[in-house]
């Protein structure tokens, strides 16, 4: 029986054989790892990556394609695990008695690896209308994961990858690149989905930066300033971040309190966040 796509999943297919074996080859999967799909949706990617390794995990919320995965491929070579990928808790693949590794908001912790941890490979065709928060809720399981390779919007890889002083620079831009490094690959068009999105789509890899290669930061202050930054785009930071940090303090940072948010690039902003987590008579 022929699936019908679901508006309120965002359901777009991708068909295009050439462009499934591009992200295939891109993602370059090997038997030894653990890997997950997010939205196998019908098999797209599912059955190629399962030409190559052993075991998949995938992650569904649709039960008409839930059934369909499961009268196609066995449990031994498919683990399905049913529910909202933005709810769902990453740790339980990769520590299988599913202690969660979660981070506390805004509290660095000790890397999550452990001897009975290992280190997951994410990858999907991501429903466009959860893009942006499944992002940020896969950044908090950064430090189990060794990379992800998504299709999303092109208009979202742009601003993922984007540069300061460019209009596609943003709060997303800042937030992604504190943790990943990011490239964008394939640009992917519409008429390679059925049925075809109104939009271009891309595909991304994303790889979580070592904890050691970033500044130590509290990471709910820094989402806050960012956040605060780019509430209103067109006014300087001078507005945006009042009550938060003074335009002298900015100037003592070699920070301009005349800019807008989208001149400043990611150290900046680290620099900002430093600032403010210090004790006010050490200042």
């Amino acid at each position: 029986m022929k699936h019908i796509p679901r508006k309120r999943f965002g359901q777009h297919f991708l068909t295009d054989q050439g462009i499934i074996h591009a992200i295939v080859d891109a993602i370059q999967p090997r038997p030894d790892e653990v890997i997950v799909e997010i939205g196998p949706g019908l098999g797209a990617l599912t059955r190629p990556l399962l030409d190559r390794i052993p075991h998949l995990h995938v992650v569904e919320l649709d039960r008409d394609i839930i059934a369909r995965l499961k009268k196609t491929w066995p449990p031994e070579r498919l683990s399905i695990h049913e529910g909202d990928a933005l709810n769902f808790d990453f740790a339980v693949i990769a520590r299988p008695e599913g202690t969660s590794l979660r981070a506390e908001r805004g509290k660095p912790r000790q890397s999550s690896q452990g001897s009975d941890t290992k280190k997951i490979r994410v990858c999907g065709n991501l429903p466009y209308n959860i893009s942006s928060p499944l992002l940020f809720h896969l950044r908090d399981y950064a430090d189990i994961i060794s990379d992800m390779t998504f299709m999303l919007q092109k208009e979202v890889v742009d601003r993922m990858v984007a540069q300061p002083s460019t209009p596609a620079y943003g709060r997303l831009s800042v937030m992604l690149q504190r943790r990943y490094f990011m490239e964008a690959l394939i640009d992917v068009p519409p008429e390679a989905f059925d049925p075809p999105p109104r939009v271009e789509s891309a595909v991304v890899r994303m790889v979580p930066k070592p904890r050691g290669a970033m500044i130590a930061l509290d990471e709910t202050l820094f989402g806050d300033i960012v956040a605060a930054a780019f509430s209103q785009r067109r006014k300087t930071l001078r507005n945006t971040l009042l009550g938060k940090i003074t335009a002298d303090e900015l100037l003592r940072l070699g920070i301009n309190p005349g800019l807008r948010a989208e001149n400043l690039a990611l150290p900046e902003y680290e620099a900002i966040t430093q600032h403010l987590s210090r004790p006010a008579d050490s200042s």
